[in-house]
């Protein structure tokens, strides 16, 4: 301490205090911290007299927040303050103050895992019934295409004569047709109406129309032999496709959105995984249902799994909704889709179409193919059953199961989703060859074009939220599902025209079938090209979708994204001048 006096004495006095203080505090807060210092000098001298003090306060503070969407943050603040008083007296005060606190923030529910994946789970189950609805004229080929006036019966060595409702291959093909066609003229409106009004609203809509349309279907099996039969079916197929297509549309949307940097491709295989779930216990199920039921109360079964899904629809709108507000984005999001224009359409670049295009051909090959599968067995190979036939068939969607997760992990651990666009169009090229014209048993293939299903759809459709903004992604993932339903509708018709336009009580001869074969790996080659010239682009263009990290990639894409976006503004603004 140093004190310096005027006095008679003129006697100088210097004091010097030093106080360091290390404080180390431990906070649980959930709010952000806020500090306020009161420093209160209240002196009573009886005397005139000077005095000055000078304080000058350094304070260090670290804060390091701990979450479960593991990040670290660490805040250093350091203040410094100098208050002068002057007195008779001449103090001088030093302070230092180190401050060390470590607090841990409590993260809100929706930042940890369990809640994105309680999301995926509801999320997954809105396609679940509506998988299951699609391919039930696939495992009743024959009833849907059976004689009307046929009785069930076996007399010595005559074949049994399935009674059905007495469609011909052409209108059969075309129940698969008009679903496709529906998709692709109603995603188109749909990706860019969920993208302006959110995926709540997508979700209910869509989802309904998919119980309504599944109704619709199942009330037209009852007109069996009147000319309202053929028609009902259509209007149902017409709005089921406009709601599961769509459907489709927000799932992806929703998974894109909570998993976005985030175990992506796992999501979406698990969204796949479902979806197929749905579809293979169609295939498993239905045959024995309807055998002891009947096609008609077969058809309200799968009306009934639309409505699990629509109740899935809820719950999933209240947690998107709960756990927006809890993670403070649900004013950005609706801000961004006010934002949303048609001109974005520009915004999507060249590796979008190639990708759109890839995702096209490939599925050419797998949909039109499955939906005649079980006919083409039991036509092509001796000694198999309507439900041998029909689980063959669904081993496609049987290894798609199996293997969706573990495939998501895969490509979200080792990226490289252009090359493995590519190499499952290129693994595919034998599957129609050997169907087409060998005996080997058709397990063998249908397993195999199962396999490389599953890692085209955890390699192409999780590509696309990569290279596109997000406020236009509802709008891209729409345009992908309209490209890609017109090609399936087209190859159904094409399909249907190969096969003839007879009722098919009977075998259709092989050389039909074989056409049919050859049309599937066209496509496939089709993909092939599409994927090469994919990936030299990508190269070109920085190799988003071809790192070898998941993080890198978006990392890669978010700055893509956020260049595109700034163009697209850019040319909006030039536009409006």
């Amino acid at each position: 301490r140093f004190e310096c006096c005027a006095a008679a004495q003129n006697q100088v006095h210097t004091h010097a205090r030093i106080y360091r203080h290390t404080l180390s505090h431990t906070h649980t807060h959930t709010h952000t911290l806020k500090h306020t210092h009161a420093y209160t000098h209240t002196h009573s001298l009886s005397h005139p007299h000077t005095h000055t003090r000078i304080y000058t306060l350094t304070h260090t503070r670290v804060y390091i927040d701990t979450h479960s969407l593991s990040h670290t943050h660490t805040r250093v603040y350091i203040h410094t303050r100098v208050y002068i008083h002057t007195l008779t007296h001449t103090h001088a005060y030093i302070y230092t103050h180190t401050h060390t606190h470590t607090g841990v923030r409590m993260a809100k529910p929706a930042e940890r895992a369990y809640y994105r994946f309680l999301v995926l789970f509801f999320n997954c189950m809105l396609t679940f019934g509506s998988y299951f609805c699609f391919d039930i004229p696939s495992v009743l080929q024959q009833q849907f295409q059976g004689n009307l006036t046929c009785v069930n019966s076996t007399l010595g060595n005559e074949t049994e004569c399935l009674e059905g409702l007495g469609l011909t291959p052409q209108e059969y093909n075309l129940l698969y047709a008009a679903y496709a066609w529906t998709n692709a003229v109603v995603v188109i409106m749909a990706g860019f109406l969920i993208d302006k009004l959110g995926n709540r609203f997508g979700v209910f809509l869509f989802s309904f129309l998919c119980v309504l349309g599944s109704s619709i279907f199942a009330l037209g099996s009852h007109f069996k032999g009147s000319p309202y039969l053929l028609p009902l079916l259509l209007i149902g197929r017409l709005l089921f496709g406009s709601g599961n297509g769509s459907l489709t549309i927000v799932q992806n949307r929703i998974t894109a959105f909570w998993f976005r940097g985030k175990e992506l491709a796992l999501a979406f295989g698990l969204t796949l995984a479902f979806s197929r779930l749905g579809s293979v216990l169609n295939f498993f199920l239905t045959e024995r249902f309807e055998a002891q039921y009947g096609i008609q109360w077969t058809l309200w079964g799968g009306t009934l799994l639309c409505v699990l899904g629509f109740l899935s629809a809820i719950i999933v709108s209240v947690l998107d909704k709960v756990g927006m507000k809890q993670l403070g984005l649900e004013g950005t999001i609706q801000e961004e889709s006010r934002k949303v224009r048609v001109q974005d359409v520009r915004l999507l670049c060249l590796r979008y179409w190639l990708l759109v295009f890839t995702i096209m051909f490939f599925y050419n090959g797998v949909f039109p193919f499955i939906a005649d599968a079980s006919k083409f067995i039991e036509d092509k190979y001796e000694g198999y059953t309507q439900k041998q036939a029909a689980y063959i068939a669904g081993a496609v969607y049987d290894s798609s199961l199996v293997l969706s997760a573990a495939v998501g992990i895969l490509i979200d651990y080792v990226g490289l989703r252009g090359v493995f666009a590519l190499l499952c169009a290129v693994c595919t090229l034998p599957v129609f060859g050997l169907l087409a014209f060998t005996f080997i048993p058709p397990l063998v293939s249908t397993i195999w074009l199962g396999i490389t299903y599953s890692f085209a759809a955890a390699s192409m459709w999780p590509s696309i939220p990569l290279v596109v903004p997000r406020s236009t992604l509802g709008t891209a993932m729409g345009l992908a599902t309209s490209v890609q339903m017109i090609g399936i509708g087209l190859c159904n018709l094409i399909v249907g025209e190969i096969l003839g336009e007879k009722n098919s009580d009977g075998k259709i001869p092989l050389w039909r079938w074989q056409r049919m074969m050859i049309f599937m790996l066209a496509n496939t080659i089709g993909c092939i090209i599409t994927s090469t010239v994919l990936n030299i682009i990508d190269r070109r263009e920085g190799g988003t979708l071809n790192k070898m990290t998941k993080r890198s990639a978006v990392q890669d894409s978010e700055t893509l994204i956020s260049n595109e976006e700034e163009t697209g503004e850019r040319d909006n603004s030039s536009i409006n001048n």
